[in-house]
């Protein structure tokens, strides 16, 4: 079987050019969007939202989802779970027992947790932006766009490569299901990399003190200063702070959600050549790129006109994992669960957001749920972000998987340690709250 990499921008695009003359359905296929969208961690849920409403929207107007022959329109069907564990199972036993959705879409973390066995137990194919929720028993659970924290490599290899003056780091991370895993990461990309770790901090993610925080990673006396997956206020507060101290190097992050912000808080001249991992879409090397949209400058666009000044990762994750889906179902023409993971998986090309991509996992998350390509490495330019490469994940595990396993296991961020231990927070609920 074989997938044709094409976007479903790109497919509605043509259909559109010859005669509607399959007969319209009238009831919709539902989708679950079970996320936080109000409270502090709405950041992670909200902006997700808006960007699946309009490729909800897209879809409908060329006439909704080809199913044997015969179209039915798609909904969303949101439910807010404010990033509270109880509120989420609620929500999910609402979603799936009475809106008998065909594909549940979540954040993942702590809300996922109380969730696993009605979810397993239900058969309901589930996407969540965490891998770190899968493990074995976990069969219809899959990360098809967010592969976090594996991706952070390739900021790493890019920087040995073309930044060689760049040989003393100094990272911190928080004590979380974010961090910890990260953390474990960048490890093993910096000692594959040759790149020196001068100085560690793991921090309570609830901690309010940038300067505790990072001025002891100023005093080891780094090229570099990497903030891992810090949270977005600690990422602003740390990076002010470093401008403040008078850091003169460079600085590496998975994340800097609001750049602009940034840039006018302390300089371009401070933040440039800063690396991290999430493009901009009106970036001219997506439109040279086999891209799950066929027009991203145009989703770019037209999400920023309709939901302004709240643009983020998570403004088009969801939408990549909704496109796989789309392309998975259409083929095997059904909705059914266990066909449309069966045929994902058995695809021999799948499209990934930024290519093509494979299913891997097992080694690190006991399951090959997970969807590994190219991933971008992205840079700061004169204030604007800019793609610099796409980097190949698979082609890094390929030299350095093992490395990466030693240091999952040192952290304990193998899927059978947090199965064995409870697993850890992922701290979310307090991202808001510090530095506020």
């Amino acid at each position: 079987m074989r997938m044709v990499p094409s976007s479903f921008a790109h497919r509605i695009a043509v259909s559109s050019l010859f005669p509607q003359d399959q007969v319209g359905m009238k009831e919709p296929i539902r989708i679950g969007f079970l996320a936080p969208l109000t409270g502090p961690v709405s950041s992670w849920g909200l902006p997700g939202l808006n960007g699946c409403r309009l490729w909800e929207d897209w879809l409908n107007r060329a006439g909704g989802m080809l199913i044997g022959g015969r179209r039915y329109p798609v909904q969303l069907v949101p439910f807010d779970c404010g990033y509270e564990p109880e509120r989420a199972l609620e929500g999910a036993r609402h979603l799936v027992l009475s809106e008998k959705v065909a594909l549940l879409m979540m954040l993942g973390g702590d809300t996922f947790t109380p969730l696993r066995s009605f979810l397993s137990d239900s058969r309901v194919l589930t996407s969540t932006l965490l891998p770190s929720d899968l493990s074995p028993d976990t069969r219809y659970l899959i990360a098809p766009s967010e592969t976090h924290p594996i991706f952070n490599v390739t900021g790493v290899d890019w920087i040995a490569r073309h930044r060689p003056d760049l040989r003393r780091v100094a990272l911190c991370s928080q004590r979380d299901a974010l961090g910890l895993p990260s953390l474990a990461t960048y490890r093993a990309a910096f000692e594959a990399a040759g790149i020196e770790i001068v100085k560690e901090v793991i921090y309570d993610p609830e901690e309010s003190d940038a300067a505790g925080i990072v001025q002891p990673m100023i005093d080891s006396g780094p090229d570099l200063l990497c903030w891992c997956t810090s949270h977005t206020p600690h990422v602003h507060a740390m990076t002010e702070y470093a401008f403040g101290a008078g850091f003169g190097g460079a600085m590496l992050s998975c994340t800097f959600d609001n750049y602009q912000r940034l840039v006018a808080r302390t300089s371009a001249e401070f933040m440039e050549g800063s690396v991290f991992q999430f493009p901009d879409f009106d970036d001219p090397k997506l439109a040279k790129k086999a891209f799950f949209f066929n027009r991203p400058s145009t989703f770019f666009r037209e999400y920023n006109a309709r939901y302004p000044e709240s643009w983020s990762a998570v403004s088009w994750e969801y939408v990549a994992i909704l496109d796989i889906w789309h392309a998975a179902v259409e083929k095997v023409g059904s909705v059914h669960p266990a066909s449309v993971l069966a045929t994902m998986k058995q695809m021999d090309r799948v499209t990934h957001a930024f290519g093509p991509a494979r299913w891997w996992g097992e080694t690190i998350f006991g399951i090959d749920n997970v969807l590994i390509g190219d991933w971008p490495v992205v840079t700061l330019r004169e204030g604007k972000a800019r793609i610099a490469e796409f980097g190949s994940i698979p082609g890094w595990l390929e030299r350095h998987e093992e490395l990466l396993k030693h240091h999952m296991e040192a952290l304990g961020q193998l899927w059978q340690q947090r199965l064995e231990t409870g697993g850890q927070s992922t701290g979310l609920a307090a991202r808001g709250a510090a530095f506020s």
